[in-house]
């Protein structure tokens, strides 16, 4: 892996999407708004630690997940759903300790987020596969639900993997603990209403009718290596980042766009060596109106941008380091770019 230095490493500003960057460390309280020339130019301070990312809405508002610290001790646990404005200040909030990962504000108006529940250890039976007697220590195993409730924090739409998904379709891989089933990390809201569901441990991502409750399709392919943050494109097709852990050979992440009606790739970046780009977990891409994709290489908290034939045209590598059991790192779980005179930034900054 090449070194790394921190701050802008690259910009080319006659390729690169002119906008800005926001971030948030995995380990702390605090989100970033960067300018293009890496210079941090807005911050919000977080009442309480991350639970997993930010973004904003188009109102200007920050959406955000913190952690409460209750509820299960799984990854990218958050709880506490809040909406600050600019200044700080919050204006909305939703309190569910079983939440995790993934929120979305929707075309409604209301909020779509991940949560967990547990399995019974009687119907945990139904779920094959993972290492013999990891089950949670409460007993059973925890697998996957979708919420969405109404700005009044009223539950309106709930869908429970327990009560729809052939788990028998589907076992656990042999190396991997029974304490979760399918570890779910993205629900991408679509302006249909409907949901593109990710779940990384089955290398499937499949669409959900908000209205039938009805799996519509799904794409399954253990090449990917688990992924993260498929996004529908404005062609009807999803780009995905595709981990590529627990592969044979080199280890590399790739970014992929998908047609979902036929499973093809697109287009596909890599890095040059394949393994100057890769993490095994966490990150996310995201396709700028320019044609450029924006890249969130998690672990090193390297945030870059590609052209399609694969240029990058401008990175930038967070300062904010923390303390994992793997060492120290710099993770990132998403980042995003926004336009100049987008909703989100127009006239703010």
């Amino acid at each position: 892996m090449r070194p790394y230095k921190f701050g802008l490493t690259e910009h080319d500003p006659s390729r690169a999407y002119p906008g800005f960057t926001m971030f948030s460390p995995s380990d702390g309280s605090e989100t970033f708004l960067l300018d293009m020339a890496g210079d941090v130019v807005h911050k919000w301070d977080l009442p309480q630690q991350l639970g997993n990312y930010a973004q904003l809405l188009p109102t200007g508002n920050l959406l955000v997940s913190c952690q409460t610290e209750v509820g299960p001790k799984l990854m990218a646990a958050g709880g506490r759903l809040l909406e600050m404005d600019w200044d700080g200040n919050i204006v909305w909030e939703h309190i569910d300790h079983l939440q995790h990962h993934d929120f979305n504000r929707c075309p409604n108006g209301n909020t779509a987020y991940l949560a967990w529940e547990l399995v019974p250890t009687e119907d945990a039976k139904a779920i094959i596969g993972g290492i013999a007697g990891s089950d949670h220590e409460d007993g059973g195993i925890y697998c996957d639900v979708v919420r969405e409730v109404n700005p009044a924090g009223e539950l309106v739409f709930e869908w429970r993997m327990m009560d729809h998904f052939p788990f028998e379709k589907y076992p656990i891989r042999p190396n991997r603990h029974r304490h979760e089933y399918a570890h779910a990390n993205t629900c991408f809201v679509q302006e249909d209403g409907n949901f593109l569901l990710n779940w990384r441990d089955l290398d499937l991502i499949v669409l959900l009718n908000r209205e039938t409750k009805e799996l519509v399709w799904e794409m399954e392919d253990r090449r990917w290596g688990g992924q993260h943050d498929p996004r529908r494109l404005d062609n009807g097709n999803i780009t995905i980042f595709a981990n590529g852990s627990e592969q044979v050979g080199p280890e590399f992440s790739r970014i992929l766009e998908l047609n979902p009606e036929t499973g093809e790739t697109v287009w596909e970046y890599k890095g040059s060596p394949v393994d100057t780009f890769f993490w095994p977990r966490v990150s996310g891409a995201q396709r700028l109106p320019n044609g450029n994709t924006f890249i969130c290489e998690g672990r090193q908290g390297r945030l870059f941008e590609v052209t399609q034939e694969g240029d990058i045209v401008w990175e930038y590598i967070s300062p904010h380091e923390h303390v994992r059991t793997e060492g120290v790192i710099r993770q990132i779980f998403r980042a995003f770019r926004y336009g100049v005179d987008s909703p989100e930034i127009a006239g703010r900054v």
